[in-house]
């Protein structure tokens, strides 16, 4: 296996570009992206990460080398798409592909894993029918006009819940996550679907990135609700609720909108809600009548600019106004408050053509994504007034922090991933947000997923913990998973999984799973 590096010496962004019109034969991106100049063409060594993977694995233990710290305790549960073929449907994009869970169970310096496919209700009615019966982010099974009015009005009956973008915990429930209102819970140890539905966002499509509140545990999200009046609208689920029916969700604010915008992700501060409003936005009656899937609905309009809103927590009132120049993110960094300022941190494009790169037969091609830069947005209420910087001159996607300790708060540290070479996520970066400095870990052939950090027990530092990362050894046709030092991003173990796993987006550790 070729050796592994670690670099702390800054370098400069990689900005790979796309065209933002897909080549004849590949799927569009979404209408009015503007075009921007072609990259260099990389390898296709990626492409087994966009493969289905069928094999499921209750609790295998895994070959181990290196060491792991004795206090490392627990369980990285992870969703991610892992099937991409219905009988002769083909999913298009790379959010659409069935959701698996992977566990990778952690205990006396010993690594078991263990993977099953999220039974979710989409899954379900597609393995027994043979075919996709419900539409994912870019993939459509030609509902009838009837069906798409109905997804725009009542929402839950005929919304996928194919829930493969991030888990999280809501009081003792595990729950798995997509981008509309069903999360499915799940039992930690089988990873068996419960059957039970947790709670139901109030609107048609929701966030995959919750917060939690610090006082009581409860979970805050985002909605949209789409109709004749659209609006933004922010909620509360209770951390514990009575066992076998779905909590009950709170509306802490609701914001008339007319063109909803795509959000992935919101801000969270002490105080405040933080909306992040970029011109990616779609007209609600043309997603109900049209035949089109979801995301090609959506417009870009940077003329409309990016545009913020802070929502107080306690009363719901929206403080609104903030406009700065147009760009587009899926991932938040961090918020919080500072003297006069909101201090919004985001992983940004400036465009929305990311969108259109992640089309699976552009990945499967070898084309090159588009890279993301952290961008720093100071806002201040009483101006209504917003400015913006880059951080650091490394590029980051899928970030994480010391969420425990640092979110709604200053902080200094953020880990992530960073688009390499051959156009595709190959690298995992640390970034100092107080100078810019940044470190690195890579391996050739080798293509790390999202880094999550874990906090050692009694750690005084806010780097002072280990980094989880799921890693694809192409040449090896397998994936690992890769445990490094989060301060110097040293290797410390890595423990060979037998197959290979479907590149994925988002996990937690727990140490109580």
């Amino acid at each position: 296996m070729p050796p592994s590096t670690a670099s702390t010496t800054p370098s400069q962004a990689n900005r790979l570009t796309s065209p933002a019109n897909a080549a004849a034969g590949s799927a569009p991106a979404p209408a009015s992206a503007p075009t921007r100049a072609p990259a260099t063409v990389p390898g296709a060594a990626a492409r087994l990460g966009f493969c289905t993977l069928e094999q499921q694995l209750s609790a295998e233990e895994l070959e181990l080398r290196g060491a792991l710290p004795k206090w490392l305790s627990g369980s990285l549960l992870r969703t991610g798409p892992a099937k991409f073929e219905l009988g002769e449907q083909h999913m298009r994009h790379w959010f659409d592909g069935l959701a698996m869970l992977h566990r990778f169970s952690i205990s006396d310096g010993e690594v078991s894993y263990g993977n099953r496919f999220l039974e979710s209700r989409s899954y379900r009615a597609s393995r027994e029918q043979g075919e996709m019966i419900y539409g994912e982010f870019a993939t459509d099974p030609c509902r009838s006009l009837f069906k798409r009015v109905q997804t725009l009005f009542s929402g839950g009956g005929v919304l996928t819940d194919n829930a493969n973008v991030n888990v999280t915990k809501l009081g003792e429930r595990f729950i798995a996550m997509t981008e509309t209102p069903l999360p499915v819970q799940f039992d930690p140890r089988t990873l068996k679907a419960a059957g039970v539905r947790p709670y139901e966002a109030p609107g048609q499509l929701s966030t995959a990135h919750p917060h939690a509140d610090r006082t009581s545990g409860a979970m805050l999200n985002y909605a949209a609700k789409l109709g004749s009046r659209s609006s933004y609208r922010f909620f509360e689920v209770p951390a514990h609720s009575p066992a076998g029916r779905p909590a009950a969700t709170r509306v802490i604010s609701s914001l008339p909108v007319r063109e909803p915008a795509y959000m992935h992700s919101f801000g969270l501060t002490e105080r405040w809600l933080v909306l992040a409003e970029f011109p990616l936005v779609v007209n609600p009656l043309a997603l109900a009548l049209s035949r089109r899937p979801y995301i090609e609905n959506y417009r870009w309009k940077p003329d409309l600019e990016t545009r913020f809103t802070l929502v107080d927590r306690a009363t719901g009132q929206a403080l609104q106004g903030f406009r700065t120049d147009a760009c587009f993110a899926f991932h938040h960094v961090n918020a919080y408050e500072h003297a006069d300022e909101v201090i919004v941190d985001i992983c940004t494009y400036p465009d929305a053509g990311i969108v259109e790169d992640l089309y699976l037969e552009r990945l499967r091609a070898g084309k090159p994504i588009s890279s993301a830069t952290l961008t720093r947005f100071r806002l201040r209420p009483a101006e209504r007034s917003v400015t913006r910087e880059r951080l650091a001159d490394s590029d980051i996607e899928l970030p994480r922090i010391n969420y425990r300790r640092c979110n709604e708060r200053p902080y200094r540290y953020v880990w992530g991933n960073g688009v390499g070479p051959s156009g595709w996520l190959e690298r995992i970066v640390k970034i100092d947000t107080h100078d810019g400095a940044t470190a690195t870990w890579s391996q050739p052939g080798s293509y790390p997923g999202e880094p999550v950090f874990v906090a050692r027990p009694e750690a005084e530092r806010e780097d002072d913990g280990v980094l989880l990362s799921v890693v694809l050894d192409a040449a090896a046709g397998a994936s690992m998973l890769l445990v490094l030092d989060a301060a110097d991003l040293s290797e410390l173990a890595r423990a060979q999984v037998p197959h290979h796993i479907p590149f994925s987006f988002h996990g937690q550790f727990m140490r109580t799973a």
